[in-house]
């Protein structure tokens, strides 16, 4: 039997996984990741965590089972500048939910044609990719700027800077997925854009080698005489849409955690979303090209966390499932807002807001309300892709710790007037990019992938058309009132 590794280092973890040439899981290990909070608006990492926690989940592994090829995918956007030479970070890892970029974003905003930037990235001017904040590094620590024009730096999202750093600095790369979501990278022409690295004043010098998303990368060292060939790259979510063998247009994945990530095959060609959505790379390697429509939701397992800790109103997130079931009042609305609503609407100014509240509105009623707006939220992206793409998906893969509530995936289901389909594997993530490797080291076909994928459990719509357009119209006229009250 063949080995394989997975290592998934998210937000608040790194996971690692190990696959057989089947694509099961057999084994997984994780390590949690600290971040910190030095003022409003930053989030930031050690890069010495970042690498400690990969070694620490994989590990026990390492020691158990002998491991063909290894996976690496990564949390996207957050990044880490370190000196070229002694190898020391010089900057914190600066984490995707930071918006430190916004001043640059502003101040960017008459310069560059918005249009333009979406030909060329498939993205919005934002925060919450690398580019901006990397530029306010460099206005706000100009010595750091000089470094970086003499080529004493190096730029890398995290799964760059852990294989440099387990590669002794033999192995500086990224992949096209990771690259597509720094605002530096031209998707369609796959390489960095001159233009754009002029825009935000980054040198070509201090970026990474763009590797296929599969094929042999180089050898990692994880100590102890412990080398692995390395054989796989990409963002985490494209990693999840992978693992969820969502491999023809049409097809797509919502992963569920803090929040929600909604990504869809939109095939071998870019094309820009007129409802919303960012464009991205979602694999690139050996002939074998895949575009997604990506729709980003940030509020979905925390406001379950918010009933939870904040209103008290459940002991614990699983109980959310029967607080809903009975709840007496429908005609309760959340709009879940509460750090802001991303795709498809873009509207980081507006925050959460109840409607409909009367004496003999409970607890339940607020929790039931809340779930179905998370719904209406996962409702609204899948919409705008299939408006996008011209069609339905066949059906919603999903996976991910919420994706286990009953109540939610059955309104999911209902609202959609379509099969919502929970997968097997609840670490769909990391078995993505081990099965990617398997792909690129054992020759594993797309097909065989696709036929191992196992759904736990799928939730049938049973929703009859009049209630379905009626908590529609009710969420529509709640999220119009929430976003008129933070207008101006």
């Amino acid at each position: 039997m063949k080995y394989l590794l997975g290592i998934d280092q998210g937000t608040t973890q790194t996971t690692a996984v190990i696959v057989n040439e089947l694509g099961e899981m057999l084994e997984k290990s994780s390590a949690q990741l600290p971040a910190r909070f030095p003022q409003a608006g930053w989030v930031e990492q050690d890069p010495e965590d970042i690498v400690r926690t990969v070694k620490e989940a994989c590990a026990p592994l390492l020691d158990k089972y002998d491991i063909t090829a290894a996976g690496f995918d990564n949390q996207g956007e957050t990044f880490i500048v370190w000196d070229k030479v002694s190898g020391q970070a010089v900057t914190p890892a600066i984490v995707w939910q930071d918006t430190r970029g916004e001043s640059i974003c502003k101040a960017l905003a008459s310069q560059l044609d918005p249009e333009l930037l979406r030909q060329k990235t498939g993205l919005l001017l934002d925060s919450y990719f690398s580019a901006p904040k990397l530029k306010w590094v460099f206005e706000n620590y100009p010595e750091l700027r000089e470094k970086a024009h003499e080529g004493k730096l190096l730029f890398g999202t995290t799964e760059t800077w852990v294989v440099w750093k387990l590669s002794q600095g033999g192995l500086h790369i990224t992949d096209p997925s990771t690259a597509s979501r720094t605002l530096l990278f031209d998707m369609n022409r796959f390489e960095w854009d001159k233009e754009l690295l002029t825009t935000f004043d980054v040198p070509r010098s201090m970026l990474p080698e763009v590797r296929p998303s599969a094929g042999y990368i180089g050898n990692v060292d994880f100590g102890d005489g412990k080398h692995l060939p390395l054989h796989a790259l990409l963002v985490d979510q494209q990693a999840a849409l992978f693992g969820q063998a969502c491999f023809k247009a049409g097809e797509m994945k919502c992963s569920f955690g803090t929040g929600s990530f909604l990504l869809m095959n939109i095939g071998d060609k870019p094309r820009l979303s007129n409802h919303g959505l960012l464009t991205t790379v979602g694999w690139n390697f050996d002939g074998h090209t895949a575009y997604a429509f990506d729709g980003g939701i940030f509020v979905t397992g925390s406001a379950v966390q918010w009933l939870r800790d904040n209103l008290k109103l459940i002991p614990d997130s699983s109980s959310s499932h029967a607080a809903a079931n009975r709840s007496t009042d429908a005609g309760v609305v959340v709009v879940p807002a509460l750090q802001g609503l991303a795709a498809p609407h873009w509207r980081t100014d507006v925050r959460g807001a109840m409607f409909g509240l009367n004496r003999s509105t409970s607890s339940d009623d607020i929790v039931r309300a809340t779930l179905d707006g998370i719904a209406c939220r996962v409702y609204e992206v899948v919409m705008a892709m299939s408006q996008d793409l011209g069609q339905m998906p066949p059906h919603l893969k999903v996976d991910g710790g919420p994706s286990g509530n009953p109540y939610l995936m059955q309104m999911i289901a209902d609202l959609l007037n379509l099969e919502v389909r929970v997968s097997a594997a609840l670490e769909a993530t990391a078995i993505g990019i081990a099965n990617l490797a398997g792909v690129s080291a054992l020759g594993t076909s797309l097909e065989s992938l696709s036929k191992n994928w196992k759904s736990e459990k799928t939730y049938i719509p049973t929703m009859n058309q009049d209630e379905r357009t009626s908590k529609l119209e009710r969420w529509n006229k709640a999220l119009g009132a929430v976003k008129e009250f933070h207008a101006g």
